[in-house]
């Protein structure tokens, strides 16, 4: 019969199968990977406000659609969550992070078919996003519209 290790082993195990991590080095990673994003960012506002002489509205809309599709094609060729391993946090706040979660699971489970697979995991990582986002939106449209209509704004 196999015994139970004590409590004191088990913490020595965990405390060497756990990686360690320096603080400075990832905030350090997830700011330039981060900042990065934001150049490229900008620089393609530049080329689509500049080059196809776009309003600044409309360049900061292609802009968004822009960073989307190109965080899609690097998840798609794996080459995102290299780069998110790498950039931590720096890759996750821009919209591309977002992308990347709505993307993923859609590459992932794509072997189970577009129904049960791609249909039933898509949001699964995005999805409380989208569901929170749509019900505070709502929350504080009707909120707005109460006050709006006592007199308060």
């Amino acid at each position: 019969m196999k015994q139970e290790p004590s409590q004191q082993e088990y913490n020595q195990y965990v405390e060497q199968i756990t990686p360690t991590h320096s603080l400075f080095k990832n905030c350090f990673h997830a700011f330039w990977i981060g900042g990065l994003i934001c150049v490229l960012g900008q620089f393609i506002f530049h080329l689509f406000q500049n080059n196809l002489d776009l309003s600044k509205e409309d360049a900061n809309t292609y802009v968004t659609i822009t960073l989307v599709l190109l965080s899609i094609i690097l998840t798609g060729l794996n080459i995102y969550p290299k780069i998110a391993k790498v950039g931590g946090a720096g890759t996750l706040v821009p919209i591309t992070g977002f992308a990347n979660s709505v993307a993923a699971p859609c590459i992932e489970f794509q072997k189970e078919g577009q129904v049960f697979g791609i249909g039933v995991k898509v949001f699964t990582i995005a999805g409380p996003v989208i569901l929170y986002g749509i019900f505070s939106s709502f929350v504080l449209g009707f909120i707005y519209y109460i006050l709006s209509g006592l007199g308060v704004l």
